[in-house]
């Protein structure tokens, strides 16, 4: 997978305002750590995640990932006029129908030329929606293109203590299963590619590489199931010290293909960013 014609324009972020942290997430849970036997402190112990972040509520993915986009524009100074494509790429979404990037592309100003349409594929839905705006460009289909996604981890993790208090047969298999779900944040993030001929900045995208590992697909699995939790927030199981093993094989089959596909060497990587950032992950 190689570009020559991609550049990597610019990227924007917007945070939220409301900062949750782990002390205060190990609080609320005590009585179910006293049931147990759990030692308190042991999210941000066993993490490293000292914080998390959530919007304020009834607050929409699409209008954060407008902010985000319009930011993203605004400090480029890019014209509107070449975005052919705006990708949505998220987990969380406005609704089922119509995409999000629908919303987002009318508040953004975006020309009706362009190709509008939502990615969901759990952590790597941004990901996905770059690699996709870059093969349209390198095809010289269009000239430039948005990839957006906003995230809301609130009703993830307070569905997820609520439900551990409320289960008075709660055991530690319980909480081990739910122990993931508990360090999930929010964030939005925009990023512009375009046409190496449009760009100010000369920031090449060279090339990738992508690796499966489906054997995997079951260790984590979220989603809403109303009748079994009382309301519509959405719920998840993981079994993270096994996906932690198979994440970090993986990681290290894909980065020897990465470098191959590049012709690098490790000493050509200067800096390296992985979407695992737990105290674990590190040490492996």
């Amino acid at each position: 997978m190689r570009y020559r014609h991609v550049c990597l324009e610019a990227l924007a972020c917007t945070l939220p305002p409301e900062a949750v942290t782990s002390a205060e997430i190990d609080r609320r849970l005590e009585p179910v750590y006293q049931r147990l036997n759990l030692p308190a402190g042991r999210l941000e112990l066993m993490t490293g995640i000292r914080e998390r972040r959530f919007w304020p509520r009834h607050v929409t993915p699409g209008s954060i990932s407008a902010q985000s986009a319009s930011r993203l524009l605004e400090m480029t100074g890019f014209d509107r006029k070449w975005v052919g494509a705006l990708v949505h790429g998220s987990v969380c979404r406005d609704q089922l129908e119509p995409a999000t990037a629908s919303g987002v592309h009318h508040v953004v100003g975006l020309p009706q030329t362009a190709c509008v349409l939502d990615i969901s594929n759990a952590c790597l839905g941004l990901l996905n929606g770059v690699l996709l705006v870059a093969n349209m460009i390198e095809l010289g289909q269009i000239r430039a293109g948005i990839v957006v996604g906003t995230e809301m981890g609130r009703d993830l993790v307070e569905g997820t203590i609520d439900s551990l208090l409320a289960n008075p047969n709660v055991t530690r298999q319980d909480v081990k299963l739910a122990f993931a779900s508990l360090t999930i944040g929010s964030g939005s993030a925009a990023v512009l590619l375009c046409d190496r001929k449009l760009s100010q900045t000369g920031r090449r995208l060279l090339g990738g590489a992508v690796r499966a590992d489906t054997t995997s697909h079951a260790l984590c699995a979220g989603g809403v199931a109303s009748h079994a939790h009382g309301d519509d927030r959405p719920r998840m199981q993981t079994d993270s010290e096994a996906l932690l093993h198979a994440g970090v094989n993986l990681a290290s089959e894909t980065w020897r293909q990465f470098l191959t596909e590049l012709g690098w060497s490790v000493g050509d990587v200067t800096k390296a960013f992985t979407h695992q950032v737990g105290r674990m992950h590190r040490k492996l």
